[in-house]
């Protein structure tokens, strides 16, 4: 779920770490508290990151008042994450004038170190520094590793200040913003949340894609994928710790390509003269992929489903250019892989789509989407949309809106277009839609997607869906929530019920990382409502379903 709607909370630690370097004197044993903006990616880091600082003798903490040190990981691709994340650190520096007596940085009257990380840290670097007392530590998402040596640095430098008699014990910052073209912390067991029954597994970072709006490419750096063993492994690790969700994680996950050992994959030849490299029928990309014997996405999935047949997969986020048939069929053919596939269409017209240098048009889109619905049938479908790019006129704006209302998505992520530095929209387009029509759009497309998305939640009464429990409702009192197999939200009651489908089963109670049977009886925009009939596993469900005994399931 792409968040920019604020923080996620800090995650405690419950697994081991990776070995790492340990730290010195200064902060060894020192509390941290790490607060998380963004997409799953940065969730993902973020689980990182408190594996490197719990190896180099850090305790992660929850209470961000008692912390010694405070870390923010970072999201730029727009301008109101990062108002977000500058309004937080200036309250982070009136907490440090009230607490005064913190030992931090090196010794006791100190303040709490306060680092920003991730992709507002690489896109803004020095600039974050320069800033009056606001943050200490500057890292990149390809510096976590060096995140001990530059809290030593900071510490360090403001130990010396103090034993000088210069003062606040204050340095002059750290900073590590260097992308690399091979980082993936493929060795590092990343620290997840306690009692989680779902788990994100990033297989790639960084994208080539260079779409004229997205600074991805220029914060994240150029695509490098995991070696698929380390993936494996760590998936194989999930299962047997008892996890029941995995999402595989890439800025551009589809594009997989790993030549750590041979595929079988085919070499790829393009099949059209000019500057593009093609990929699925219609589309295309301004980069030649570089995929000759390496193991690609389609093999992958194929053999992270393979492992634990009662373990769903999911992945994201994809690029619609890297869907060939070999990925629909691991796809319809493994029960485990959820049929369930983002593809961001970002807008409805061809023209705004060949500004943005997406690669494909409105028509090559639509086919692609008619052509998955015809190999999985019950998929469900999400997308991205960008509203106010620049140039866009009215009539582009309708088209827009009517593939919206002609895909009926089930979860649409809509968003008024914002500049970004260093994009190629920056350089060679001008910002000239105005921000009322910007937000009048943005209006229109959310209510278009609510109206379909209404009607099509309405359909689903009646019928059988299983559902992973994940916990409570958000609301007291009203249940359990979970997600179908195609990303639908699911509320039910908290009741016994038969432990299998199977006639005669002893009642249980449910908890997180069941399998449950749901009857839908009624919707809400957002939601599904039904009845929890059973509990059951995958493949008896699977083989229920062809059966006939519940129906058609979706």
């Amino acid at each position: 779920l792409p968040d920019w709607l604020g923080p996620l909370p800090p995650v405690p630690h419950n697994n081991g770490p990776h070995k790492s370097a340990p730290l010195g004197s200064y902060l060894s044993g020192r509390s941290v508290f790490l607060e998380t903006y963004g997409c799953q990616m940065n969730v993902n880091d973020s689980e990182v990151i408190n594996s490197i600082l719990t190896q180099g003798g850090y305790n992660i903490t929850q209470d961000l008042q008692s912390a010694d040190v405070i870390l923010v990981n970072t999201c730029a691709i727009r301008e109101n994450a990062e108002k977000k994340v500058w309004h937080r650190l200036e309250y982070f520096r009136s907490l440090r004038r009230k607490n005064t007596s913190k030992g931090l940085a090196g010794g006791d009257g100190g303040h709490a170190v306060v680092g920003v990380l991730g992709c507002m840290a690489e896109r803004l670097k020095h600039k974050l520094l320069e800033q009056d007392q606001l943050v200490d530590l500057v890292a990149g998402p390809d510096a976590y590793r060096d995140l001990p040596r530059l809290l030593e640095s900071v510490a360090g430098a403001s130990m010396q200040k103090d034993e000088e008699g210069e003062g606040e014990m204050r340095g002059g910052g750290a900073i590590n913003v260097q992308l690399s073209t091979e980082e993936t912390y493929a060795d590092i067991i990343p620290v997840r949340a306690a009692g989680a029954c779902s788990a994100f597994v990033s297989v790639m970072r960084g994208c080539n894609n260079m779409c004229a709006f997205c600074i991805v490419p220029f914060t994240r750096g150029r695509e490098r994928s995991r070696p698929i063993a380390s993936i494996l492994q760590e998936v194989r690790l999930l299962s047997e710790k008892g996890f029941k969700e995995v999402t595989l994680l890439g800025q551009n996950v589809n594009s997989y390509s790993d030549f750590s050992e041979g595929g079988d994959s085919k070499p790829f030849e393009p099949q059209e003269e000019g500057s593009f490299a093609v990929y699925s029928r219609g589309f295309q990309s301004v980069y030649k992929p570089k995929r000759e014997q390496a193991v690609r996405f389609a093999e992958l999935l194929d053999r992270v489903a393979e492992i634990d047949p009662e373990m769903r997969i999911r992945f994201t986020s994809p690029h619609p250019k890297d869907f060939p048939d070999e990925l629909l069929h691991v796809m319809a053919s493994r029960p485990n892989v959820c049929n369930q596939i983002h593809m961001p269409a970002q807008s409805g017209s061809t023209t705004c789509l060949e500004r943005m240098r997406r690669g494909y048009t409105r028509d090559a889109y639509l086919d692609l989407v008619r052509h998955i619905r015809m190999l999985i049938p019950d998929v469900g479908i999400s997308s991205d949309f960008i509203t106010g790019f620049c140039g866009e006129t009215e009539q582009e704006h309708e088209m827009t809106l009517s593939l919206l209302q002609e895909v009926e998505y089930d979860t649409a992520y809509l968003f008024a277009y914002s500049e970004r530095t260093k994009t190629q929209a920056s350089k060679h387009l001008q910002d000239d839609v105005p921000e009322e029509a910007k937000s009048r759009r943005l209006e229109e497309l959310i209510a278009a997607f609510r109206s379909t998305l209404a009607e099509k939640n309405k359909a689903q009464a009646g019928r059988f869906h299983l559902v992973l429990v994940e916990g409570p409702a958000r609301r007291k009192n009203t249940g359990l929530k979970g997600n179908t197999d195609s990303g639908r939200m699911v509320i039910f009651p908290d009741i016994p019920i038969p432990s299998s489908p199977a006639e005669g089963s002893p009642l249980v109670n449910l908890s997180a990382g069941d399998y449950v049977i749901v009857q839908i009886k009624s919707s809400t925009t957002g939601t599904l409502h039904g009845i929890p009939l059973a509990r059951s596993s995958i493949t008896d469900y699977h083989s229920r379903r062809s059966a006939c005994s519940y129906g058609t399931p979706a």
